[in-house]
């Protein structure tokens, strides 16, 4: 005959009440929580697309995209040379246009009479939609790979300019005076305090031109193209193919945030120091400041 004492019984009622408190913070953990939406959502999404109360042509089911997309991959594996094109595109116009802002913004920032001078082409330029320029470079540069490049180059100068150059202009001022009191030149102010106190501004920049860069190089693709990620998806949208066209989208948003995280630990490598989401405030207070002092 087994005796159940009182502590035999708390020790039990601990165990169950262990457990319980496990399972209950399996639960509610975000990844739990986030995957079983997830799964609803989904799952929701392919009985309405099975039954008809969606339309497949405005939204096809997901097991169709998933066939779609073993297809596009593995299959036929026609979305390759588009993805390589999209990237070459994107990664050549970044490139282009963050050397040309950073470079002109260092410029600017270090002759004041520079700065008045090109002082209402920067406010014109700035205030142009980009995207509008998009068909008169290509009409001046044609079809190929350069007037692609451009727009995304376009695309991309902004950013990095105006972050550099309002980082470069927001100078720590005791700092300044403390390099001028130890006689430091020029040169030694500029690599050992402007550009070092601007750099996680830079930074912030660069991730902000970075993920416009793919938005600009598919609106470039889209206007005229004949290989890209954005004519891919093209056409197969103007052939009711919505699936493979949704597998193009789905492709697209994975690249965009595999940009977007790479990025952003480029950036946590370099500005070590600083944390990121800080410098994305800073970034848009200096931006706010930049304005001011241009008058825009």
């Amino acid at each position: 005959m087994v005796v159940l004492t009182s502590s035999t019984r708390e020790q039990d009622h601990g165990t169950r009440r262990g457990a319980g408190s496990f399972f209950h913070a399996a639960a509610f953990h975000p990844i739990v929580r986030h995957f079983a939406i997830f799964a609803v959502l989904i799952g929701a999404w392919e009985i309405g697309a099975r039954t008809g109360t969606i339309d497949p042509l405005v939204l096809p089911a997901p097991s169709a995209i998933a066939e779609a997309m073993w297809r596009l991959f593995v299959t036929q594996r026609n979305i390759w040379w588009h993805l390589l094109v999209t990237i070459g595109e994107v990664l050549a116009g970044f490139t282009a246009g963050s050397i040309l802002g950073i470079g002109l913004a260092i410029v600017v920032g270090l002759n004041p009479m520079v700065r008045k001078l090109l002082k209402p082409y920067v406010i014109v330029l700035e205030a142009t939609p980009r995207i509008a320029i998009g068909p008169l470079i290509i009409a001046a540069l044609g079809f190929g790979w350069s007037s692609k490049i451009t727009i995304v180059m376009l695309v991309c100068f902004f950013a990095p300019f105006i972050n550099t150059l309002s980082g470069m202009l927001s100078v720590n001022e005791g700092a300044y005076e403390l390099f001028r009191s130890l006689r430091a030149n020029k040169w030694q102010i500029f690599t050992k305090l402007m550009l070092l106190d601007a750099m996680p501004v830079i930074m912030a920049g660069l991730r902000l031109a970075m993920a416009s860069a793919l938005s600009g190089a598919l609106v470039a693709e889209f206007i005229s193209a004949s290989e890209g990620m954005g004519v891919l998806l093209k056409r197969y949208t103007a052939s009711l193919n919505m699936a493979s066209a949704f597998g193009c989208l789905l492709t697209l948003t994975a690249l965009g945030f595999a940009i977007y995280r790479t990025m952003e630990a480029v950036g946590n490598r370099i500005v070590f120091w600083r944390h990121a989401p800080q410098m994305d405030a800073v970034s848009r207070r200096r931006q706010a400041q930049w304005q001011r002092n241009w008058g825009a």
